[in-house]
């Protein structure tokens, strides 16, 4: 699936969710953290989304994917939580 200009949802996770999420800045969930998603899960993805949105602690508005849709950062949610 793409996320955003056809690019695929990890690439585009690179671009833009690495600088925060691969070294947990801010407490934000690393990639593959079980446990830190699913605290996160425990508020709903309805909570999450909000969050990605709007930003939250260090976190930019939309991850700084000024290109992306919601759906698209949908999917790089998806992808992160499942990892």
């Amino acid at each position: 699936p793409a996320a955003s200009a056809g690019k695929t949802v990890q690439a585009t996770y690179r671009a833009s969710g690495t600088a925060g999420h691969a070294a947990g800045v801010a407490n934000a969930p690393k990639l593959g953290d079980k446990a830190a998603w699913d605290a996160r899960m425990e508020n709903g993805m309805d909570a999450i989304m909000v969050n990605v949105m709007n930003g939250i602690n260090a976190m930019p508005a939309k991850g700084l994917c000024m290109t992306c849709s919601a759906d698209d950062l949908q999917e790089i949610v998806n992808y992160m939580v499942a990892k």
